[in-house]
């Protein structure tokens, strides 16, 4: 048997990591897996193409151009609404990781994922508020963990919710928010529009506590050390008294999303758990579940999220 094929999905992640920081030498090992690392990456490139996006331009084309340029890109999303309104996002071009990123996370006790690409679960997430939009409607709305903030800016830009939120706990990443927040400005209309550094272990939040109507994430309970933490940032957030729910968006990665649940159980929350939410996304899940190959090794389990709403 080949030796690609015998790969643990652990050692083909340390590949992309390698490959990442090493991104100009290729060995020939690497050639031969890379098929395998393309699958347990699964990179937003195959992911449920609900929103359109083309990339617009790629900053630092120029030969003059720094080498911080040279890492960007910027994507311009068409919303499938009425008049389909376009948002612009920055966001790292791929295999651009180096030391500093990971320097950053250990400091902050972060992960990195915000800033590898748009994963799958925040475009559904995104799909999903855009077909809920009465929902948020003059709502105080805030999104965890947000990567570059597409979730949150789709709010913003189409639901006239009175605010929202963009935050996630490495200041990297909220460096990109800030930029995709100051890019859309006119698409917001009414809606007051904030980024924010916000760990969710942190202390000393009292003065949002309380605050949002509604909460929402994408893929953020594969990381079972912050399950605790994630647990208690929403119930502290979520607005008392009233009516007040968070919405998550998330794949059930093994035994990952079930232990995030015991945690938030445990923490006097209720939550619910639905799987077919939405006719679109359930026919192109369906679809790749019955062989479309447009999307080469989707699993169910890492790949289709499933819809979690939390409530006090």
């Amino acid at each position: 048997m080949d030796k690609t094929t015998e790969a643990s999905p652990s050692s083909l992640r340390w590949r992309i990591l390698r490959r990442a920081l090493l991104p100009h030498r290729v060995s020939q090992e690497d050639k031969q897996s890379r098929a395998d690392i393309d699958h347990i990456s699964r990179k937003n490139s195959r992911g449920f193409k609900l929103i359109p996006f083309e990339a617009v331009t790629q900053q630092g084309d120029s030969a003059s151009s720094s080498k911080a340029e040279a890492r960007h890109a910027v994507v311009r999303y068409t919303l499938p609404v009425d008049g389909s309104p376009k948002l612009l996002l920055t966001q790292r071009l791929e295999n651009q990781a180096d030391l500093h990123d990971f320097e950053i996370c250990n400091t902050h006790n972060i992960d990195n994922t915000g800033l590898v690409c748009p994963w799958p679960s925040e475009e559904v997430l995104a799909y999903f508020c855009l077909s809920h939009a009465d929902m948020f409607r003059c709502k105080k709305v805030i999104e965890l963990g947000s990567g570059y903030g597409l979730a949150g800016l789709v709010i913003a830009a189409a639901t006239e919710a009175s605010e929202v939120v963009i935050s996630d706990g490495n200041p990297q990443v909220v460096d990109y928010i800030k930029c995709n927040i100051d890019a859309n400005l006119k698409m917001f209309g009414g809606t007051k529009v904030m980024p924010m550094m916000l760990h969710w272990n942190q202390t000393g939040v009292s003065e949002i506590t309380n605050s949002y109507d509604i909460i929402v994430a994408s893929d953020c309970t594969f990381f079972k050390d912050f399950h605790s933490g994630l647990a208690r940032m929403i119930k502290s957030l979520l607005k008392r008294p009233g009516p007040s729910e968070s919405i998550l968006l998330s794949p059930k990665r093994g035994d990952s999303l079930d232990k995030f649940l015991d945690v938030i159980a445990k923490e006097g929350l209720r939550f619910s758990v639905a799987e077919n939410y939405d006719p679109e996304i359930w026919r192109r899940h369906q679809g790749f579940v019955n062989g479309d190959n447009s999307w080469p090794g989707y699993e169910k389990d890492h790949c289709y999220p499933l819809l979690v709403r939390i409530m006090p």
